[in-house]
């Protein structure tokens, strides 16, 4: 439901009120929905908006759109991509392939930020939900336990909203964060970036360069990555006070910065923009009945494709613990290991970005020449690329404190084909061949839905959380007794 006409009017009481239909507003009132939570969903705006920055989905954000019945889709409408390259002109330095990666995705998808929210949205649709569009959350208030929150509608009539908990998912200059009192240190570089999603005349080199490309040349970094529908992206840092590039401006950076002079001309720019990066994490990811997720929590440099799938990840993160403490199967105190669990994967991501962003962006030649054999030295040396593939993916993302003694560990996470999922459900696997489909076991409220596979391979019983991280390793295989020490399960708070 896409207009605010379409949507009953405005709730005055919800459990979860979420400020911000990006992906991740949109991925956590997916999820919540098919949970069964009850959740209110607004966004200033009168409808999903056209263009974006993000333009790539990695294989474990997949993961778990899959889990919330939007992945398969996404996949028929994006472009699938092998992985990532970097050049010098037409000089290889290095490629970190997804080819070999365990996922049943096992490549990057290429699709605007837009055509996702787009599933997301009508995903949330057909499960009866939606967005109370042009509603924008002013501030809110502690109501113990939770808060009550002003939102004004597109009548401009205010209204109260009472929450038990409230999410701001309303990106860089969050108002959530700002009224919750929450630091937002970091920096904020002064390097422009034009940006500009074009369609390319046909031509040999441009079918040779299918992955996303950084090229790395005297000239400056080009970025190229082609999205769905015959269109390619194109990123390159350009000087204070530039304008949106036009198709003339496009390829003469094309020509300067790509492999060749005149290696592609412009058929069409189908939009163009400038903007600039921010390094940003916030100091709490939770404050009370207060929760960050996305870009109102984590700002970074979109090097490497990272942003929208941290955010959707934050989503699938924090939507099961809301269900668990809503639901009585856990303590609030649950609600804490979101912070624990999703702050250091948003820091060291900022890290990583900004590292990379600033070698990738070097205006020295010499330094970039040294760069640029560095990158061909790493290129070369075992296991290097393979690692990095590993990283963007963001399949080595876990949340496990313990060292790495070869058996599963607590918050590490189970590829899907190991254990297939069942949704956003439980999963108990247990050793054995037993029947081929999922017996489904409902437990009743308190302790929620719980599905057991038998699968061959297995050397003791796992438990799998919805979000698709090890709870923990040798539990009862009964299902019933493993679902009365839950609990006992759970992330605790560090």
């Amino acid at each position: 439901m896409s207009k605010s006409s379409t949507r009953p009017a405005l709730p005055c009481r919800t459990d979860v009120l979420i400020s911000g239909a990006g992906p991740t507003g949109l991925a956590l009132a997916v999820s919540l929905r098919q949970l069964g939570v009850d959740h209110v969903l607004l966004d200033r705006h009168d409808a999903v908006r056209p263009g974006s920055r993000a333009a790539a989905v990695q294989p474990r954000t997949l993961e778990y759109l899959d889990r919330i019945g939007v992945g398969a889709g996404l996949v028929e409408e994006g472009r699938k991509g092998g992985g990532f390259c970097l050049h010098d002109g037409e000089r290889p330095l290095l490629r970190a392939s997804y080819d070999a990666l365990d996922t049943p995705h096992p490549y990057v998808l290429l699709a605007s930020q837009q055509t996702t929210e787009e599933h997301l949205a009508r995903r949330l649709e057909a499960l009866g939900g939606g967005v109370y569009r042009e509603h924008r959350l002013l501030g809110f208030t502690p109501d113990h336990p939770g808060v009550t929150a002003t939102v004004a509608g597109p009548d401009g009539v205010l209204r109260a909203v009472s929450a038990r908990y409230l999410v701001g998912c309303d990106g860089l200059h969050s108002t959530v964060r700002t009224a919750a009192g929450i630091g937002f240190p970091g920096e904020a570089p002064e390097q422009l970036f034009a940006l500009a999603d074009v369609r390319l005349k046909p031509g040999p080199r441009v079918a040779a360069h299918e992955d996303t490309t950084f090229f790395l040349s005297e000239a400056g970094l080009l970025l190229l990555s082609p999205l769905a529908q015959g269109l390619y992206r194109l990123v390159a840092p350009v000087p204070a006070g530039t304008a949106a590039p036009d198709a003339g401006d496009i390829e003469d950076l094309l020509g300067r910065r790509g492999p060749a002079d005149g290696w592609a001309r412009v058929e069409e720019v189908v939009a163009a923009s400038t903007y600039r990066t921010q390094e940003r994490v916030a100091e709490r990811f939770r404050c009370g009945p207060v929760f960050l997720a996305g870009d109102a929590a984590h700002t970074h440099s979109p090097a490497g494709g990272q942003g929208m799938n941290t955010g959707i990840q934050d989503a699938g993160n924090l939507a099961w613990k809301l269900h668990a403490v809503l639901s009585g199967t856990a303590p609030d105190a649950l609600l804490d290991s979101y912070h624990d669990e999703r702050w250091p994967v948003a820091s060291r991501l900022i890290a990583f970005t900004g590292r990379f962003a600033r070698a990738a962006t070097l205006t020295d030649p010499a330094s970039g020449r040294l760069r640029n054999s560095l990158l061909t030295a790493a290129a070369a040396a075992p296991g290097v690329t393979d690692w990095l593939a590993r990283s963007l993916a963001q399949l080595d993302i876990g949340y496990s404190g313990e060292p790495d003694q070869g058996t599963p560990r607590p918050g590490t996470r189970v590829p899907p084909q190991d254990v297939p999922a069942d949704g956003l459900r439980w999963t108990l696997a247990l050793p054995g061949s037993g029947t081929p489909t999922p017996h489904r076991r409902d437990l009743g409220m308190r302790h929620g839905p719980l599905t057991v596979r038998h699968l061959q391979g297995l050397t003791t019983t796992l438990l799998v959380r919805p979000d698709g991280y090890l709870a923990a390793a040798g539990v009862p295989a009964d299902p019933y007794d493993t679902a009365a020490r839950l609990g006992r399960y759970l992330p605790r708070s560090r």
